[in-house]
């Protein structure tokens, strides 16, 4: 790590009450420079709880856009424009409004991994590890879904719900790349590991997977679990954390190809650059916000669980 980059990220970000989140994906140095790593919501919700002026996040567009969302009194960053989820790019607004038409009546649930224009036409917001539950808890048996189509499969499965994808074809690129035979191969080799899988996979790495999580919910089940040895299904940026977070065990890449090029467009430097300049500034329409906003208080109020806002 560049100890002088580093200082100087330091310096400014007590000068203007900033901080740094970075998404579990990101490059070891940008993990350990942050003052929280994890989940995209999640990351959001945690600088919510903070008093920042200046949160900079690094990430891929869509997690900046949700933390502009949420953090309306503060300037949210994005270092690097360029980094945008290609499965996010897959779902149009008129995507959701022609499955709406298609299906009257069935509620909207939007993945946090889509675009704010988007996530506004949802009746509710979700992530990786809530939408099943999510799903299960609503009335109505057909579901639109998206931007996903292995997300909503997963989902479907485990509510026994028509889950209907839009678009059909959405998908992260990343977990599409694990093969069965690679896991196959793995697991002759490591015999006792157990295998991690993200529900971005497809069903049949997913059928093959001892436990199917999003990627906070992996980091907390190796945390708990007695093996020793995993292999992991998802992307390989998340394997720094959980060997620092659980240094007793040992972590494989279920394919050394899952890397998201996007996630890694983010640097020490860019950082630095985007705290010095105040770039990239990510602003939301205010009617956009409120109704992304909206969706993700209904979601809440599904489940249970008390709306983490800012008083």
């Amino acid at each position: 790590m560049d100890v002088e980059i580093v200082s100087r990220i330091e310096k400014l970000k007590k000068e203007l009450n900033a901080i740094i989140l970075a998404h579990n994906y990101q490059p070891p140095q940008v993990q350990d420079i942050a003052d929280f790593v994890g989940d995209s919501l999640e990351l959001s919700i945690k600088a919510m709880q903070s008093n920042a002026k200046v949160i900079v996040f690094a990430g891929v567009d869509f997690m900046a856009e949700q933390a502009a969302v949420l953090n309306e009194n503060s300037t949210v960053l994005h270092p690097e424009p360029d980094a945008k989820c290609p499965m996010a790019s897959m779902i149009s607004v008129e995507d959701v409004e022609k499955a709406v038409r298609k299906y009257p009546g069935a509620p909207v649930v939007m993945y946090v991994n889509s675009p704010a224009a988007v996530k506004a036409l949802a009746n509710y917001v979700v992530t990786s590890a809530n939408a099943v539950n999510l799903v299960k808890a609503l009335d109505s048996e057909t579901i639109i879904f998206g931007p996903d189509k292995h997300l909503a499969e997963y989902v479907a499965e485990k509510t026994g719900k028509n889950v209907v994808a839009v678009p059909e074809h959405g998908h992260c690129p990343v977990h599409v790349k694990f093969s069965l035979e690679e896991i196959t191969c793995l697991k002759s080799i490591y015999r006792n590991c157990v295998f991690i899988a993200h529900p971005e996979c497809p069903r049949a790495v997913r059928s093959q997977a001892d436990f199917v999580g999003s990627t906070s919910q992996m980091i907390e089940f190796v945390k708990r679990s007695s093996a020793r040895t995993f292999l992991v299904g998802t992307e390989v940026g998340i394997i720094y954390r959980m060997a620092k977070e659980a240094r007793e065990k040992v972590f494989i890449p279920a394919s050394t190809k899952a890397i998201c090029d996007d996630m890694k467009k983010i640097t020490l430097e860019k950082i630095l650059s985007s705290l010095v300049s105040k770039s990239y500034v990510m602003k939301i329409d205010r009617a956009v916000a409120e109704k992304v906003r909206k969706a993700i208080e209904n979601t809440f109020d599904v489940l249970g669980v008390s709306r983490p806002w800012r008083k």
